[in-house]
């Protein structure tokens, strides 16, 4: 199966109007992906994206389509047989390398192209990402990664090591996941721009549901933070899981300041208190903390295993924080999920946005049956935005995501939803250009 064309989408959700998904530093995000369709001369198609929140998606897009050359003509087959020789082929290429390195939108738009490879390699296979990766040996696994730049942290002989330790028990942990589900955590309760009214009732929605986990924006007015903080646990209670999230608002010194105050409410963790790529600032920020009983998570902005490497090799982190497409898709979050595994901290995802906890839900689940075989201490946040518009849409039952079983990475968007939502021509976005005008002309009146 060759891949004979790249199809390349600006797809935009105006989230920003209900102010879903608002924290201290993203106050108006559209919820946002650079969508790419891999052609083949058969009859499957692989689809990925990588998340954006609004302007400069179509930046994304342009950098996806650097990548064509590299990508359109090859084998499925071939790309397979050497997936670390193929990433390493995209990430090194050198005039796009110099780019990132490794980082910012040149490894983004990387990510949407080698997730697409993967939703493409598991539709082959008749099977879910997380399935595929559960099958594939140890050896197999090894192969698909990268090590470059972590050897100091783990080799690729480490790394057949940790897998082939748990081999003997996938059988069971997969029939106990199908069973009872992976565990998961809310943050659709706690955005930054919600009223109070609105924080209690989706709370106490939340509790009937079953969730015991749940996430509030922080970073705004300390105060305030506090106020809203009391609020939430007062609905929550003593004995449920209430995290924090200040979205890289703080400098080191402010984040310890803050947290002095803010423990009182007695948080699970801060997550990204502080700059994401400042590992010796998050040290002293959990060297801080952790006296308090509190943890620091941090994954979604770091740009890529090296960044990950350095946070785990420093202590700076309690909890790491996958992202799906910050990354460079499937294979580096392999590494980064092998290297939380041999220093021993939990993997928690970030979800949300668009498709995200339909992505992370396959990694979470293969680090539980091939990784880790623990769900202890982990869980994966859940957004309740946008499912409706995949084909594959996450199921919560009870809190807890259940094995997707149709074949892929659950990524492929509908056909219609595309259309509506392309950017700028789609009708949802022409509509809402429409509204802006005539109020901007009746307020010049």
């Amino acid at each position: 199966m060759k891949i004979r064309d790249l199809e390349i989408w600006d797809i935009r959700f105006p989230t920003s109007r209900t102010m879903a998904g608002s924290d201290a530093v993203n106050v108006d995000p559209d919820y946002s992906a650079a969508y790419v369709i891999l052609k083949t001369d058969g009859d499957l198609e692989g689809h990925g994206l990588t998340f954006t929140v609004g302007r400069g998606n179509e930046v994304v897009a342009a950098a996806i389509e650097a990548f064509r050359p590299l990508v359109v003509g090859e084998s499925l087959d071939a790309i397979t047989a050497d997936f670390a020789g193929f990433w390493r082929k995209l990430a090194g290429e050198s005039q796009l390398r110099w780019l990132g390195p490794e980082k910012g939108v040149i490894h983004l738009a990387m990510a949407a192209i080698i997730n697409a490879i993967w939703d493409l390699w598991a539709k082959s296979a008749g099977r879910p990402v997380w399935k595929l990766l559960a099958d594939l040996t140890p050896k197999q696994v090894v192969a698909c990664i990268d090590f470059h730049h972590i050897t100091d942290a783990i080799t690729a002989d480490e790394a057949l090591e940790i897998l082939e330790r748990q081999a003997a028990g996938k059988a069971a942990r997969e029939a106990h996941l199908l069973k009872e589900g992976y565990p998961a955590y809310t943050t659709s309760v706690g955005w930054m721009g919600y009223s109070d009214e609105k924080i209690r009732t989706l709370c106490r929605q939340a509790l009937s549901e079953g969730w015991t986990h749940f996430k509030l924006k922080v970073g705004g007015d300390l105060s305030d933070d506090a106020r809203r903080a009391a609020l939430v646990r007062a609905e929550i209670g003593p004995h449920n899981k209430l995290m924090m999230d200040a979205n890289q608002r703080w400098d080191v010194g402010e984040a310890i300041a803050a947290m002095d105050r803010l423990c009182e409410y007695a948080p699970l963790w801060i997550e990204e208190p502080t700059s994401p790529d400042d590992v010796l600032g998050h040290a002293r920020i959990a060297d801080a903390v952790r006296k308090r009983g509190v943890g620091v998570a941090t994954g979604e902005h770091c740009a890529n295993r090296v960044i990950f490497k350095q946070l785990l090799q420093a202590r700076a982190i309690d909890y790491c924080q996958i992202d799906s497409c910050r990354v460079g898709g499937v294979n580096e979050n392999l590494a980064i999920i092998l290297l939380a595994a041999k220093f021993g901290v939990p993997v928690c995802p970030h979800a949300g946005g668009v498709v995200l906890c339909e992505y992370v839900q396959h990694l979470s689940m293969f680090d539980y049956i091939a990784v880790t075989g623990t769900m202890e201490g982990r869980v994966i946040e859940y957004v309740d935005h946008l499912h409706e518009h995949f084909l594959d849409p996450v199921v919560i039952r009870y809190a807890r995501y259940m094995p997707p079983s149709r074949a892929g990475y659950s990524i492929e968007m509908k056909r219609a939803s595309m259309e509506v939502h392309q950017f700028p021509s789609g009708t949802v976005w022409k509509e809402g250009e429409g509204k802006r005008q005539k109020a901007k002309v009746k307020r010049q009146k």
